[in-house]
């Protein structure tokens, strides 16, 4: 029995030492009973010099008082655990250097004694390989991170890019649609001027060929009545180049207004006079009310021209036996007039271009007409703080809303 125990007693000894890992046991009072040869070793001690020491021996001051507060929570509740789980643990050799380790914990008993054995490796080699692998990985998010930005700046260059060539190409496509729209305005321009011209100018002919026939003295209302004909019919065509004239004075910013001091009254009586001569059968001028006391600083020629246009369109868009009604009225600084017909109105579809140059509606096409009047009204009062507003309803009428800057 006796040779057995020292058998094993020599087995265990042999098997003590042979672990590669560093073996500590410590009694309750963390004082050290015994070591192997790994544990001797790695701390730097001859073997046997730690036996009987203070564990405090192979831990660094600094970490003597978290060590304890840790050490005492174990014993109180001793298990099997992994050391310092989450921290960094270190231990403290013979020459004071201190290196990092991992500790495992063996609680056990013999012969009624408590005691631990902590399994101590020196993991120096892989701290650094972690090190090596983290300094790695810092590289190559660091490279990543560089070509990610070299990549988004490549991206934003190719988006610019792609943002020059839309708006290269969408200045391509406007001007080819300027150009078409351009060419179209040439047409309709070329159109109107040979229906507009060719009408009139037939009407003189006719009317001077019919005059040189009233030969005799009692003839003479004939020849009277041929002659206004002609001086209508050269009026429109002055009215038409003084359109053409004013059109070109407009794109070349050559307008140059004149303003005055004058009562509404003035220009509107000369307007609706010269209109009276327009009326068809039955139509009717309503002159506005309560006007005489309205005082404009303004051009009055421009003025002038807007009454013009939009009431000689009353009338010549109203049938027979219908009423132009005129009203006017002050708004803190601007003065409201309104012309109001029973006419043909615009079509809904259409009113969206009314103001567009040689516009003209469809109901419109049998009357003359260049299609540029009410937008030289609409550029005139642009120009001068003005406004220009209408409501129209086909088959009912329309009524044109301007707005006068008092001062």
């Amino acid at each position: 029995m006796k040779n057995f125990e020292e058998i094993n007693k020599h087995t265990f000894g042999v098997l003590f030492n042979a672990v590669s890992e560093g073996i500590i046991v410590v009694d309750t009072n963390q004082t050290i009973v015994a070591t192997n040869q790994s544990a001797d070793e790695t701390f730097g001690f001859s073997k046997g010099e730690l036996k009987g020491k203070h564990l405090d021996i192979l831990i660094p001051k600094e970490k003597h008082t978290v060590h304890h507060a840790h050490m005492d929570k174990f014993l109180q509740h001793m298990s099997h655990r992994q050391m310092g789980q989450g921290r960094d643990l270190f231990g403290r050799r013979k020459d004071g250097s201190t290196f990092p380790v991992e500790v495992g914990l063996n609680p056990f008993e013999l012969k009624d004694e408590s005691y631990v054995m902590a399994m101590v490796i020196d993991i120096t080699l892989r701290k650094q390989q972690e090190q090596e692998i983290l300094l790695l990985n810092n590289e190559l998010e660091s490279r990543i991170e560089k070509r990610t930005q070299e990549l988004q700046i490549a991206v934003e260059g190719l988006e610019e890019e792609i943002v020059k060539r839309k708006t290269a190409e969408n200045k391509i496509k406007e001007s080819l649609r300027k150009e078409r729209e351009l060419n179209e305005l040439k047409t309709k321009f070329l159109s109107m001027v040979s229906h507009e011209f060719k009408t009139p100018l037939s009407g003189i002919l006719t009317s001077t060929t019919l005059i040189g026939k009233y030969t005799d003295t009692e003839q003479q209302q004939k020849r009277e009545k041929h002659l206004k004909t002609i001086a209508g019919k050269v009026k429109y065509l002055n009215n038409i180049l003084d359109d053409f004239l004013s059109v070109e004075r407009l794109e070349t910013g050559k307008v140059n207004y004149k303003y005055s001091h004058f009562p509404l009254t003035k220009t509107l009586n000369e307007v609706i006079y010269d209109a009276n001569m327009l009326l068809k059968e039955g139509q009717e001028i309503l002159y506005p009310k309560q006007i005489d006391d309205i005082v404009l600083y303004f051009d009055d020629k421009i003025l002038e021209l807007i009454l013009t246009n939009l009431i000689n369109n009353a009338i010549k868009y109203s049938p027979e036996n219908s009423t132009i009604e005129v009203e006017s009225y002050e708004e803190g600084e601007m003065v409201h007039v309104l012309v109001k017909d029973q006419g043909i109105g615009i079509p809904e579809n259409e009113q969206k271009h009314i103001f567009n140059r040689y516009f003209r509606a469809e109901n419109a096409l049998t009357n003359q007409g260049t299609g540029i009047g009410l937008n030289i009204i609409k550029s005139h009062l642009e120009n001068l703080g003005g406004k220009i507003t209408f409501k129209s309803k086909q088959n009912q009428g329309s009524t044109f809303h301007v707005q006068i800057p008092k001062q």
